[in-house]
């Protein structure tokens, strides 16, 4: 997600839709603050106004996306005495929430913790009321905490100076907010960014003054060797303690392993010496991808250690390798950045993958479709890939309008039985905004009803008991058996009416059906519910 690495002309300058979920906006190159220079080079200028070039598509394909716009489920069945079948096409509907560089929380570092904390409420209402369904929060930009940690300094996004108390726990509280509005809440860490720019004052507490000798200079900012045991041990310890502390739904990547190219190698000439002193066989570029490697596996076996119900997946570079599938040109992330992100799906280490799909309908040579097409191919085991679309080019150009999510989201659809179960938005500001309406076509044409995310990949079939409803007037109280991740209400159309991460629940007077969603996601069977006038 390096800008920087534009200076090499990154084959044929086909890097534009380099993915950087945490890339502070840009309105345009002269609109760049003093942050934002230290962290990155010269942003790409936007795509030239060039009309949106759709690929034209047979009847047969648009009557496929038209159905693909309406993933309510049909009438339900009649499943007998235990209940009744009420089920509904489940999907991620995902949006990130950028902290690094203060992108959309806190506006501003040194906020009040009042104004903090109208704000975070302010991004989660936003997301529940798009009926998204899951929010991708920043915790972990440069080796710092949007929580509390006793591993990791506060971040200075949050006060200005790191290592300096926020006077409050913003990750507790977002998934407190997002679980009461019926959203899953996702923590996004960077794993070997120490600093987002140099000549930063770093308390003792943080990784870089933890591990110097492994701590580097790098383009515009500082990274952590990944070939040092250490370092990705203290990065697993991290992860380890936050689902240990916090009721997570997710661990989440993003692209940021070895750093995007500057030009110059990465210094890590001494942890390679070490590994070849210690017997290691593998060619340098083989040992940087198996670093990486070894440490998603670790941190897969470590949530799945402390907690086997929190999803962990990874939003790759989209372009896996140039020619792969034939025809895409782009950055080769698999000799660039050293991740191999086919192998970690294939090795059962994430249970999604969300490419960052960032290019418009005017670049054929990073076309969606057959990027999609090749991604949704890699998934077996009930895996699943969610798209990444680059919302926050939102307006910034004539290819870069509503029109051309539409598109995309029409394609994610489409390509639904082929494993295409979700799509997350970077970022949420657009959404905020309702710029250029998209907020209200998204709700219109796409979510018209909540939803909830697909099952869990690879963990089993689980038995999940309808839930035990108690009616008050219009008030539902949910009684299950053992720990659940929410219920769904059903509406006598089957569609569905609200999604619930808590015991209880208001509707009007009606007739209602409710299930219960286990952990792992399996829904129970539905139970009605009757709330008179």
């Amino acid at each position: 997600m390096r800008w920087g690495l534009l200076v090499l002309g990154l084959v044929l300058g086909c890097a534009e839709g380099e993915a950087e979920l945490d890339r502070p906006p840009v309105a345009d190159a002269g609109d760049v603050d003093a942050d934002r220079r230290d962290d990155d080079a010269a942003p790409r200028p936007p795509d030239a106004g060039a009309p949106d070039a759709r690929p034209e598509r047979d009847a047969a394909a648009d009557a496929e996306v038209a159905d693909a716009r309406s993933p309510d489920a049909g009438p339900p069945a009649d499943a007998g005495p235990g209940g009744v079948v009420r089920q509904h096409d489940r999907e991620l509907r995902g949006v990130w929430i950028a902290t690094v560089f203060n992108i959309n929380f806190p506006s501003r570092a040194g906020l009040s913790v009042e104004a903090q904390r109208a704000e975070l409420a302010h991004l989660l209402d936003v997301a529940a009321d798009a009926h998204l369904n899951t929010v991708f929060f920043q915790v972990r930009a440069e080796g710092d905490a949007f929580y509390r940690s006793d591993l990791e300094p506060a971040s200075r996004f949050l006060t200005g100076r790191q290592g300096m108390d926020p006077g409050w726990d913003p990750l507790a509280e977002a998934i407190e907010g997002a679980h009461d509005r019926g959203l899953e809440l996702h923590a996004w860490l960077n794993p070997y960014r120490a600093a987002a720019s140099m000549g930063l004052d770093h308390p003792p507490t943080h990784m870089a003054r933890r591990f110097p000798a492994h701590a580097h200079p790098y383009d515009t900012g500082v990274w952590m060797d990944p070939g040092a045991p250490e370092v990705q041990a203290h990065t697993v310890a991290v992860i380890r303690d936050l689902v240990t502390r916090y009721d997570l739904d997710g661990v989440h990547f993003d692209d940021y392993f070895y750093p995007y190219p500057d030009g110059t190698p990465f210094p890590d000439d001494a942890t390679w010496a070490d590994y070849q002193a210690g017997g290691g066989a593998l060619a340098r570029d083989d040992w940087r991808r198996d670093n990486v490697n070894r440490l998603v596996a670790a941190v897969a076996a470590a949530i799945r250690d402390v907690d086997p119900d929190v999803r962990f997946g990874i939003s790759p570079f989209g372009i896996y390798r140039p020619g792969i599938p034939a025809g895409i040109v782009g950055l080769d992330q698999y000799g660039s950045i050293f991740a191999d992100p086919v192998h970690w799906l294939q090795a059962g280490d994430v249970d999604y993958l969300a490419p960052q799909l960032y290019w418009n309908g005017t670049r054929p040579q990073q076309d969606y479709e057959t990027l999609l097409r090749w991604w949704t191919s890699l998934v077996a085991d009930g895996r699943q890939i969610y798209v990444g679309n680059y919302l926050a080019q939102l307006g910034s150009a004539a290819a870069w309008d509503v029109a051309e999510f539409e598109r995309e989201l029409d394609i994610s659809r489409a390509l639904r039985p082929a494993g295409s179960l979700g799509n997350i938005f970077f970022h949420i500001a657009p959404l905020a905004e309702n710029r250029d309406g998209i907020t209200d076509t998204l709700r219109a044409r796409y979510y018209p009803h909540p939803a909830v995310t697909p099952p869990l990949a690879g963990r089993g079939d689980e038995a999940v008991a309808p839930p035990r409803v108690e009616v008050e007037g219009s008030a539902l109280r949910f009684v299950d058996a053992g720990r659940v991740r929410g219920h769904v209400i059903y509406g006598e159309d089957g569609a569905v009416h609200q999604v619930v991460r808590r015991s209880g629940a208001t509707v009007p007077a009606g007739t209602w059906h409710v299930t219960t969603v286990g952990r792992q996601g399996a829904e129970s069977l539905a139970v009605p519910v009757t709330v008179r006038p």
